[in-house]
Order: C-alpha cells, then sequence, then structure tokens
C-alpha cells in the first residue's frame, strides 16, 4: 500500500518532535523556576515597581514571559499529540488518522504561536544561552510540526485514492 511508504517518515518524525517538546518543557521549566525565584517581592508595605509585569523574566527581554509561556503551553499540547500520534501508528488507518491529525494541528498552532514570540524576542536581542537554545527548537518544531502533519495527511491521501 502507498500510505505504508510513508509510516516510517512519520514515525521518525514523531520521535523527533517528542525530543524536543520535551527540550522545549525543560528549559521552560527551568526558566518558570528561575523567574519565580528572583521574581519580584510582593506583600504588605511593598509597593509594586514602576512597570511590574506578572510574568516578569530576569533573565531576557519584554517578550520573554509570553514566549516562555506559550512554549510551555505549546510543548505540553505537543507531548500529547505525540501519544495520538503513536496511536496512529499503531493502526495505520483511515480511523485513527483525525485525532491525530487533529491534535498535531493544534500543537503545530500553538508552536507557531511561541515562535512568533520567539521572533519577537530575537528582534529585541537581550537574552541568554538557554533562552536561545528554546528558540531555535520552537523554531525547529514548527517545520518538522508541519512535515509530521503532511506526512499522516498525504498517507491517507494515497490510500482513498
Amino acid at each position: 500500500m502507498a500510505g505504508e511508504q510513508l509510516k516510517p517518515v512519520a514515525s521518525v518524525l514523531l520521535v523527533l518532535n517528542f525530543c524536543m517538546y520535551v527540550i522545549v518543557l525543560s528549559i521552560g521549566g527551568w526558566s518558570i523556576n528561575k523567574a519565580i525565584d528572583h521574581g519580584f517581592v510582593i506583600g504588605p508595605g511593598f509597593n509594586l515597581p514602576a512597570h511590574f509585569s506578572p510574568i516578569y523574566f530576569p533573565m531576557g527581554n519584554a517578550a520573554t514571559g509570553f514566549f516562555v509561556t506559550f512554549s510551555l503551553i505549546a510543548g505540553v499540547v505537543g507531548i500529547a499529540s505525540v501519544f495520538s500520534g503513536l496511536n496512529h501508528l499503531r493502526f495505520w488507518n483511515l480511523d485513527s488518522m483525525p485525532a491525530a491529525a487533529n491534535a498535531a494541528a493544534i500543537a503545530w498552532s500553538l508552536t507557531l504561536l511561541a515562535m512568533g514570540f520567539a521572533w519577537k524576542e530575537i528582534h529585541l536581542h537581550i537574552r541568554n544561552a538557554k533562552l536561545r537554545t528554546m528558540e531555535a527548537f520552537i523554531i525547529i518544531l514548527s517545520v518538522t510540526q508541519l512535515l509530521y502533519i503532511a506526512a499522516i495527511h498525504s498517507a491517507s491521501m494515497r490510500r482513498q485514492i
């Protein structure tokens, strides 16, 4: 069957995306931990700083909080889409494809949103090496997730013909 030829491609992309989403979640978790440890202290007798932001990150620029937040959301949804994709790889039929394709499309759209914030963070210049790594992984993930979606869709299109 023609669709079977794309199964190894989809499985390699699925494993690659899983590893990259885990790395994004790890760096994002580190960023959140550092922001909590070195954030503003607010309590009785303390006034808020003039330019207070609830998502303040001491190691980046103004876009870092949004970038890290949406990267974490994209990472969690991406990991969930990997589980749905594994189920699709196990059965590899038209009945399991819609769930995998929809989960992958949602993860891809959230990854694109995080990529937009990554580009904004790159444009603002001030960031550390871990954030640069996370930006690179998000940008690469936006491409590999799209390739995975194309692989499972083209396999289903070949089966329908």
